[in-house]
């Protein structure tokens, strides 16, 4: 593949992975990163993450691909500044909701030179110094609506992210927000519920900090992930959030009933049930 300028917008723990990658696979010819926080600009030139760090308007003329890696409610107001600028580049996102941004610019200009894509890997922390090298080896990238994009950019962007490692899947915008609702975003939301409820309920935190078994804390892990990201993301998928929500509810009150009633051998179908996903996740 033919290395690229790269503009990263958001040198996070996303970005900042995605760099470490690019720059190791060799397919960038040199990475600007684009910062809101001075902090975290210094930290990624620390770390070199990236090159240099430029504001928004001339990393963007500089750079032939434009990756932006930040959260989805300032993804929708800055790609359509980035498209507004753009002539060749190529643009991308990396955000875990697709069909607000899509809708947002489908009368652009400039929009067959977006990808929208969304690279399923994260871990709870976030910044510059979160980045984790080899991050997206042997993980799925969704890509969403590539027949509204150009050729070309898509079979960059395609090659990118098979040369970082990752497996490709293609669906609509709809159906990635309705199955991201499913296998990710309620796995947050109950993270977070249970962490309120063990804060809540345990007032020793001694206690839990001794007790929590490795069940618990896998468990109770993404309930660290930081809430500017993910208040943005549950707003944007509202709909299909709160059908995978009241679904979940439901199923908390069969296995209360069960207790309620000492329906013991509800609770064992239930649990061999839920058994049932080992088939799909070793």
């Amino acid at each position: 593949m033919e290395r690229k300028k790269i503009a990263i917008v958001g040198v996070g723990l996303i970005g900042g992975s995605l760099a470490l990658q690019l720059n190791e696979k060799g397919l960038a010819a040199g990475i600007i990163g684009v910062e809101a926080d001075p902090l975290h600009a210094k930290k990624a030139l620390d770390l070199r993450l990236v090159d240099e760090i430029k504001d928004l308007n001339q990393a963007v003329k500089d750079a032939d691909v434009v990756i932006l890696a930040i959260p989805v409610d300032r993804l929708v107001v800055i790609l359509p500044e980035v498209l507004d600028i753009v002539e060749h580049q190529i643009v991308l996102d990396v955000g875990s909701t697709k069909q607000l941004l899509i809708d947002l610019i489908k009368d652009h200009p400039n929009r067959t030179r977006f990808v929208g894509t969304h690279p399923m890997w994260g871990t709870e922390y976030s910044g510059p110094e979160a980045a984790v090298k080899g991050a997206f080896e042997n993980k799925a990238v969704v890509i969403c609506n590539a027949s509204e994009s150009d050729p070309d950019a898509v079979t960059w962007v395609r090659g990118m992210y098979q040369k970082i490692g990752m497996h490709l899947l293609e669906m609509n915008a709809t159906d990635h927000d309705l199955h991201t609702a499913y296998v990710s975003h309620i796995s947050h939301i109950t993270s977070f519920a249970l962490a309120n409820t063990v804060l809540e309920k345990e007032r020793e935190e001694d206690a839990i900090f001794e007790l929590a078994s490795a069940g618990f804390e896998s468990t109770v892990r993404l309930a660290k992930s930081n809430p500017a990201m993910w208040v943005p993301i549950f707003m944007q998928n509202k709909e299909n959030v709160l059908d995978v929500l009241n679904e979940h509810i439901s199923q908390l009150r069969k296995f209360k009933a069960c207790l309620e009633k000492e329906n013991y051998t509800y609770l064992q179908e239930l649990i061999e049930n839920a058994n049932r996903i080992k088939r799909i996740i070793r």
